[in-house]
């Protein structure tokens, strides 16, 4: 509970600050107010593997974005993937380790699909920090895909990174970026799984991604 009084005191903060910084900037009129984006991961596995493979995620992922102003940006957020081992392994865990050997595999898959909101912060030139919180309905299948069970969790992530705009209206943009996650309410998860997950972080930090955009 006080994790969550905590993120909603950050963004009524930020929703403020954001809406002081939009009637201040309203004098100035911008290019473009609105922009869709995705990380790039998602492109190569819809080619690398087959979709059903044992480790395939089936990330699917999009942000819808609009400007306020030249330095604050809200968004919805709209994702879903299949884990087939705990988030919570660190890179110094052996992470791709853990993935060869297969160990620490669940007995079956846990899907994530949720709609979340974002908070982008532009800094100094195309430097920013993002802040993204996206409840998550949580399905847990068999190897076989039959359902065991729901849950719910709340997924939070923070990033940093830069944004390059591309093109002679700058509507193309590229956004590599470092970001880390934490979750919490992590509910009804299955025995089975549950024993993984317990072994392991709520969190996973320094993950690279790289995002593209078109702004409109």
């Amino acid at each position: 509970m006080r994790t969550l009084v905590i993120i909603i005191a950050t963004f009524c903060t930020i929703g403020a600050f954001a809406q002081s910084s939009h009637k201040l900037g309203n004098e100035a009129e911008m290019k473009h107010r609105y922009s869709v984006s995705l990380p790039v991961i998602i492109l190569p596995q819809l080619f690398e593997k087959g979709w059903k493979d044992r480790t395939h995620t089936q990330h699917i992922e999009l942000h819808v974005k609009r400007n306020l102003d030249e330095k604050n940006i809200v968004g919805v957020k709209l994702a879903t993937w299949r884990l087939f081992q705990p988030m919570g392994i660190l890179w110094w865990d052996g992470l791709t380790d853990k993935v060869k050997s297969e160990t620490e595999f669940y007995p079956g898959y846990l899907r994530e699909t949720g709609i979340g909101i974002s908070y982008q912060r532009m800094f100094w030139k195309g430097l920013f920090a993002t802040v993204e919180v996206l409840p998550q309905y949580k399905t847990y299948l068999d190897l076989d895909g039959n359902k065991k069970g729901n849950g719910f969790k709340l997924y939070n992530s923070f990033h940093l990174g830069y944004q390059f705009a591309f093109g002679k209206q700058k509507r193309i943009y590229i956004e590599p970026q470092i970001h880390s996650q934490f979750w919490v309410f992590d509910t009804n998860t299955p025995e089975g799984f549950k024993a993984l997950d317990d072994k392991w972080k709520n969190y996973f930090l320094f993950e690279p991604n790289l995002y593209l955009g078109v702004k409109f």
